[in-house]
């Protein structure tokens, strides 16, 4: 199903800014039962995006109606909601008045298999190098070219995530994931603030771990560092929390700190499906 500025159709204006310059913002929301879970931690997320790319802030409220509208009849699926800056010209230039396109569809619920959850994942390196950009960093804007290229250095279906590293050789964050590691029951994460998407479930890992007097540092790690960590995990707004069982040749075990981190999301997804 697609609703494009509140029509059931799915027929965009080549002249949109987006589909010409990648000029705008998308949010990837798990439905259950009828309901976008998170909702307002993503529409959030992207209301800073939107002030950060200068793009008028879409009515919360319209966009709250129009995703619970697309979802109701959804058991499980994913929920895609992209702004962008709207139509406009040939050139860079934004337009003198800005109106912009909102788009949501959704899609089948990816068919993970249980134990990825139970017992981990095994991950990889990529060759491709984020860029730094600063003024990007953190915001989930439309421009994915280097997650598509580094996603497409692998075909092997038992890699399921890729590690992506900064052009100073810090590891940064997975093609579709953050990243976090635990060492002597301290947790660290990549810091976002160069390059990188800030995800709404790091920040609810990072949020339980400061009410759960678990020490938190934001930093840049580097590929050794990560290596000898306790345990590690990733996470995104689909596929929850993922401990990484391996790293190429190297071996994790599943420790408490993610199994307690688990416990905390699973938690909080059930209050929001209400189960």
């Amino acid at each position: 199903m697609y609703l494009l500025n509140g029509e059931s159709r799915q027929c965009i204006d080549v002249a949109d800014r987006g589909f010409q310059y990648g000029d705008g913002l998308f949010e990837t929301i798990e439905v259950s039962n009828g309901k976008p879970l998170f909702l307002e931690r993503h529409l959030a997320r992207l209301s800073n995006g939107c002030r950060r790319l200068l793009i008028p802030v879409p009515d919360l409220a319209l966009l709250t109606q129009e995703a619970l509208q697309v979802s109701a009849a959804s058991e499980r699926a994913v929920l895609k909601l992209i702004v962008t800056r709207g139509c406009g010209g040939r050139g860079y230039r934004q337009p003198p008045r800005i109106l912009p396109t909102r788009l949501f569809s959704l899609h089948p619920f990816p068919d993970y298999p249980e134990h990825f959850q139970a017992e981990g994942i095994t991950v990889r390196f990529c060759r491709l190098r984020l860029a730094n950009s600063p003024a990007l960093a953190g915001i989930k804007h439309m421009n994915r070219l280097e997650q598509v290229l580094a996603r497409a250095e692998w075909w092997d279906d038992g890699i399921q995530e890729g590690l992506m590293l900064d052009s100073n050789e810090h590891v940064v964050e997975g093609t579709m994931t953050n990243l976090f590691m635990v060492k002597d029951g301290v947790l660290y994460t990549p810091i976002v603030t160069e390059c990188g998407v800030a995800g709404i479930v790091r920040e609810m890992v990072m949020e339980f771990a400061q009410c759960n007097n678990i020490t938190l540092i934001e930093t840049q790690l580097d590929k050794d560092t990560l290596l000898r960590a306790d345990e590690v995990f990733v996470t995104n707004s689909v596929i929850g929390i993922w401990p990484v069982m391996q790293i190429e040749q190297h071996g994790f075990g599943v420790g408490p700190l993610t199994r307690s981190f688990q416990a905390y999301f699973n938690a909080a997804r059930a209050m929001e499906t209400g189960q």
